[in-house]
């Protein structure tokens, strides 16, 4: 049936997006959460502070996105099975 090829097509992409961010949030880890001052005077290390901080933030929030977006992935190929099983 269509739909469900195209739930699974779907599915499949979804997985590759997703595995594509995790890779990228992975690889920007590192240099992002520890952002050298700029110079050694107290507002480059205070600016410095502050986008490390961001980084840390946003890498918190990567794993909570990250999350909800296998669970999303795990729902739409199990409505694409439940699916295909009610048409058949």
């Amino acid at each position: 049936a269509v739909v469900p090829d195209f739930i699974s097509s779907a599915v499949t992409d979804l997985q590759g997006i997703g595995s594509a961010l995790f890779a990228a949030n992975n690889a920007a880890a590192g240099p992002t959460t520890a952002v050298l001052a700029a110079g050694a005077d107290e507002v480059s290390a205070a600016i410095a502070g502050v986008f490390a901080a961001h980084a840390r933030h946003y890498q918190a929030m990567s794993i909570d996105v990250g999350a909800f977006h296998q669970q999303f992935v795990r729902l739409l190929g199990s409505a694409s099975s439940s699916y295909a099983a009610a048409e058949a």
